[in-house]
């Protein structure tokens, strides 16, 4: 079984992802270091130098090797990846793809306590433009979101609660 992990920037993906892996047993995959790795460049180089078209292409790419390469795995997303190209039906078609609902109040204060350089698309941003940024932004992406396969919301969730949503399933 592969399990994709998808939802806003901050909502938790990597740190439940890597949680949930090891609770099943599975390897471990973040899609932007796996991008990075191959890319031999950081995400925000990669905006940089070729811009997010060219990312959003690399994105797909890694998916689509990804679900090659391993039957077994969780892979959290980048908070973008479904609502490209038909990515959000490719996701559902390949593995159990679930929803992390976090509130953007949660979100927000959990990016803000984070280095924001590290991330392309709210870099210099003001806490202000950061907060309308997350909110418009997930205004935009929600219904790519919502065809997820499970939805899991709140600021408390954890990969037990994910490890249990998947065995009833």
């Amino acid at each position: 079984m592969r399990v994709f992990l998808t939802g806003m920037m901050g909502s938790g993906k990597t740190t439940l992802g890597g949680q949930l892996a090891k609770l099943l047993n599975y390897p471990f995959i973040d899609l932007d270091e796996y991008i990075e790795q191959r890319a031999q460049k950081t995400i925000p180089q990669i905006f940089a130098d070729e811009g997010q078209d060219k990312f959003r292409l690399l994105e797909r790419q890694a998916l689509e090797e990804l679900v090659q390469q391993h039957n077994k795995a969780v892979i959290a997303t980048g908070g973008g990846a479904p609502c490209f190209f038909d990515n959000i039906d490719f996701l559902n078609s390949h593995g159990e793809n679930i929803f992390l609902d976090v509130p953007v109040e949660e979100i927000f204060n959990r990016l803000l306590a984070s280095d924001l350089a590290l991330r392309p698309l709210l870099s210099g941003k003001s806490e202000e433009e950061v907060k309308s940024f997350l909110t418009k932004t997930l205004e935009g992406r929600i219904r790519f979101y919502e065809r997820a396969r499970y939805r899991v919301s709140g600021s408390n969730i954890t990969a037990i609660h994910l490890q249990k949503l998947l065995n009833h399933n």
